[in-house]
């Protein structure tokens, strides 16, 4: 039954375009191709990657943030009241003006005091600052590293420079054994992200983080089991080449080097336009969609490998939208304090909560401010 299922896994007409088999991939006369069974290594390569992300963060980007003058905020503790907890566990954090009456009624707290306790204790949930430095920290190394990993694999090839060249003599390209690290690390990585996503501070586009995560994923195994090698670093350069950007801005960020910080995602946009929505559909999709065929007709793995990438491209557009808005702010005289292309938590802020809740009508607010008239009535006529 394993062997029955191993060849409907693997047909060749899924996997390979049309006339060309297994056989035409097999190591012979000292060329090495690419196996599918290789990607088998990213799972030890990305249960090591979190080790080495922990000791990381513990003894390197943890002590750098402290002398960069990094502190979290202490944040005060709410009173335990295990009807107000057990409301913001089952039902909301973030009760309504009824919601708040019948809580406060049964807790013995005036409403004001019991939007207090809520604001407090999603405070309390809130990712600290330090943390978020430390995962800035280890995704600004690792993207750095493999940035300059695949410029010093990729520099010297042809194709990498005229993307059209990546279909010559598709598939039987022997396999570079510096790319093949390099994309065994790239995977190893991004299986280590989708481990750790539901301990990762969780932002606003979480979702869509989500979603670049296993795109990923699914671009680099297949494009590795397809023989896609050349392509697929293409992509992963034009990616690679910016994000380490971001994450320096978040660092400087969190440790108020806000001056630098901006400059330096002014930087960071101009690259990701250029490269996400410029470079990838004109040099990358452009020629996945019409060069990838021109020797052969379309199969599975065409429209799969390219239904992916568009994937991409609609993230790329999300996330630019996100930028413009913040790039808008700047412009207008506003501080870049926060990078809401993925950089907020999704819980809001203590300053937009404490508006949030001053905001909020308070039940009982007509009464007292008619007691605060009277009050000042009383006061001036004393005085008179």
């Amino acid at each position: 039954m394993l062997s029955g299922l191993s060849d409907w896994l693997w047909q060749e007409s899924v996997w390979l375009p049309p006339n060309s088999s297994w056989e035409h991939l097999e190591d012979r006369d000292g060329l090495e191709f690419a196996h599918p069974r290789h990607m088998l290594a990213a799972l030890p390569v990305a249960l090591g990657l979190l080790g080495l992300r922990l000791a990381f963060e513990r003894f390197l980007a943890l002590p750098l943030g402290r002398r960069m003058g990094l502190r979290d905020p202490v944040r005060r503790r709410v009173r335990p009241d295990p009807a107000l907890e057990r409301h913001f566990l089952s039902v909301g954090r973030r009760p309504e003006e009824a919601q708040l009456v019948l809580l406060a009624a049964r807790s013995g707290l005036s409403p004001r005091q019991t939007q207090r306790w809520f604001r407090r204790r999603r405070n309390l949930e809130r990712t600290p600052p330090s943390r978020k430095f430390c995962e800035a920290c280890w995704r600004f190394v690792f993207y750095l590293t493999s940035f300059l990993t695949g410029l010093s694999v990729l520099y010297h090839e042809p194709w990498f420079w005229t993307p059209s060249l990546c279909w010559e003599n598709y598939p039987r390209q022997p396999l570079n054994l510096g790319l093949y690290r390099w994309f065994l690390l790239e995977l190893g990585f991004y299986l280590s992200l989708i481990l750790t996503l539901p301990f990762d501070t969780r932002r606003k586009d979480f979702r869509e983080q989500v979603v670049h995560h296993f795109v990923a994923v699914g671009l680099i195994g297949f494009s590795y089991s397809a023989n896609l090698l050349r392509i697929g670093s293409v992509v992963l350069m034009l990616h690679d080449c910016s994000d380490y950007l971001l994450e320096a801005c978040k660092v400087l960020n969190y440790t108020h080097y806000r001056k630098t910080c901006n400059a330096l995602f002014l930087v960071f946009a101009g690259l990701f336009f250029y490269t996400r929505l410029v470079l990838f559909p004109t040099r990358v999709l452009h020629t996945t969609l019409t060069d990838s065929v021109r020797d052969s007709g379309p199969f599975f793995g065409y429209y799969f490998f390219n239904a992916l990438l568009l994937a991409l491209q609609l993230l790329h557009g999300y996330w630019f939208l996100l930028i413009l808005r913040m790039l808008g702010s700047f412009l207008r005289g506003q501080p870049m304090s926060k990078d809401i292309r993925s950089d907020v938590d999704s819980e809001s802020s203590e300053d937009e909560a404490t508006a949030t809740a001053t905001a909020t009508p308070d039940p009982l607010g007509p009464r007292r401010r008619a007691a605060t008239r009277l009050t000042n009535g009383d006061t001036r006529a004393a005085a008179s």
